[in-house]
């Protein structure tokens, strides 16, 4: 039988992993987004896990809200990198340090 602590145990492997990922390779943009997306994945576990031993829904209505947000910052984020990529060459975040007006 699975109790909260189990989810809860493992959101928190994962939101850790997330972490590591970001100050591991701070290269690599497309790592950066895969990560925060790993973040936003490890808090909407612990929504539903939170909503599901509660006995209450609304965790878990709100964990459909945080996946519409997270899919329109993953297209936006994407599209943004592909810009930048078809401008400068690379995705690596030490050479886009320059803006321009």
């Amino acid at each position: 039988m699975l109790t909260l602590s189990h989810f809860l145990i493992l959101a928190a492997v994962l939101f850790c992993i997330s972490i590591a990922g970001i100050f591991i390779n701070r290269k690599n943009v497309l790592l950066l987004l895969m990560c925060i997306e790993l973040m936003l994945l490890a808090v909407n576990i612990n929504f539903v896990a939170f909503s599901h031993f509660l006995g209450d829904i609304h965790g878990q209505v709100f964990v459909f809200f945080i996946l519409t947000v997270a899919a329109a910052e993953s297209a936006i984020g994407l599209a943004i990198l592909v810009v930048l990529f078809r401008n400068r060459d690379t995705i690596n975040v030490e050479d886009l340090d320059s803006m321009k007006g």
